[in-house]
């Protein structure tokens, strides 16, 4: 949800632009004058700016320098009742987006505000590519737990309070960590993630503070370390869970100030940087088992945000499960039933959101359906039954095993479909309920096999 500034000295323009913006979905800030708006920008993360060139205390021309200034990625929107040309050029040249006179237009500046959000966006994909920073994957929200979860986000990231993030493996605890930080203020600073459990103890302090050269055997030139990498922005701890006592005991001693010294370095070096930490591991038992320093603990769980698994959030699966399909770049893009997604929906996933990934990337190159059917789902699952009472058809497993794999898996079908059709003596909606699919569903199954009643 795009953030957007009205700064204006009249209340009720104040009042109607919020509510016709609000209508239009943006999350809508105010403020009557200069001074205040940019208190504002200061503490909130904000996409585009509607300014009134009229203000008291400051000038919205001011503002609008003071804005580009500190945040030159945020549009502005410069809004006039005693417009003339020199003033709307004078505006455009500063960097503003637009300029519009008032009576202020619904639909010009519902217009205007959309325009501006696109090329900010356009301009932050190209920063990010620039930056080599990957795309931020959507993260799912149907269930009332992650719900939960977006409120603490939003919540956390209008601050540089520390967070710490816990949960199974695979449930997405970067993917929280990254929308921390693109909802922040610091959206623009660098965005640094660490593998804490990958970090051996003789190299933790070069990775984390730099060297200088000659610091030692391989240090052949002076190296930024993470800290210093991830000032302005936002550093990334990973698996802190497994760091290592040593490790953790030099992360807490310049967790405070953010001040520290490159190995082998003598200068005092200041970072201003925000901290997110995340683990699998229940930090309180390690802590007893004195794996894990209490006071490092302490001063990072200054906000807990926990990851629940996909058990615990099944409404997600089906719409999760559609995303990771429409994201697979150079495949045909395929849709599952409604059949197919129950099946997913019940289904245990101890590896969660990564795992779900795998398995439907795993099914979109394997199955040539354009949807894919729960018998599909059942199949690539192991699920699916493999076995027929009739005795001239043998070995099920024997008779497939020597076909290709597209020719198996169709008379695979053919005879999974013909099996219940016996069974219900070929009523198309009896067959349909006792495989959980749909009789359209079955009577194009029939259809595609030319299976013939009495088969």
């Amino acid at each position: 949800m795009a953030s957007i500034l009205v700064i204006d000295d009249e209340p009720g323009i104040r009042s109607t632009v919020k509510d016709i913006l609000e209508d239009e979905g943006y999350r809508v800030h105010t403020a009557e004058d200069g001074p205040a708006g940019l208190d504002i920008l200061k503490r909130e993360k904000i996409d585009a700016v509607i300014l009134d060139v009229w203000l008291p205390r400051m000038g919205g021309i001011d503002v609008l320098k003071a804005v580009k200034d500190a945040w030159p990625s945020v549009e502005v929107i410069v809004v006039s009742g005693h417009a003339s040309i020199e003033m709307a050029v004078s505006a455009v040249k500063l960097g503003a987006f637009d300029f519009i006179e008032k009576p202020l237009s619904i639909d010009r500046l519902a217009t205007a505000v959309r325009n501006a959000l696109a090329i900010a966006g356009l301009r932050e994909e190209n920063r990010r590519l620039k930056r080599g920073m990957p795309e931020t994957e959507t993260l799912i929200v149907r269930s009332k737990t992650m719900r939960q979860v977006v409120e603490l986000i939003e919540q956390s990231a209008q601050s540089d309070a520390r967070v710490l993030i816990t949960g199974d493996n695979g449930t997405g605890k970067e993917l929280v960590a990254r929308r921390i930080h693109e909802l922040s203020a610091r959206a623009n600073g660098p965005f640094i993630a660490v593998n804490c459990a990958a970090l051996p103890d003789n190299l933790i302090e070069s990775e984390l503070f730099g060297h200088e050269k000659g610091a030692f055997t391989d240090a052949v030139a002076r190296r930024k370390g993470k800290f210093e990498l991830a000032s302005g922005g936002t550093l990334f701890l990973d698996e802190i869970g497994d760091m290592s006592l040593s490790a953790q005991a030099k992360v807490l001693r310049v967790i405070q100030d953010m001040r520290f010294e490159r190995v082998g370095g003598e200068e005092s070096i200041q970072v201003d940087v925000r901290l997110i930490a995340a683990t699998n591991r229940d930090l309180k038992a390690r802590i007893a088992s004195g794996l894990f320093r209490e006071d490092l603990f302490f001063r990072l769980n200054v906000i807990p945000i926990r990851m629940p698994s996909l058990a615990e959030r099944p409404q997600d699966i089906g719409p999760m499960a559609e995303y990771f399909l429409g994201s697979l770049s150079g495949l045909k893009t395929r849709r599952l039933s409604e059949e197919a997604v129950a099946v997913l929906a019940a289904q245990e996933w101890p590896g969660n959101a990564r795992e779900l990934k795998n398995f439907m990337e795993r099914m979109a190159v394997m199955s040539d359906e354009d949807e894919l059917s729960a018998e599909t789902v059942r199949h690539f699952l192991g699920k699916t039954p493999c076995e027929t009472p009739q005795p001239p058809e043998g070995d099920c497993f024997q008779s497939l095993a020597a076909l290709p794999l597209a020719d198996a898996k169709n008379e695979f079908e053919r005879r999974y479909i013909l099996h219940h059709l016996r069974k219900t003596g070929y009523n198309v909606a009896r067959t349909a309920e006792a495989i959980g699919a749909y009789p359209s569903n079955v009577h194009a199954k029939i259809k595609k096999f030319g299976i013939e009643a009495g088969e």
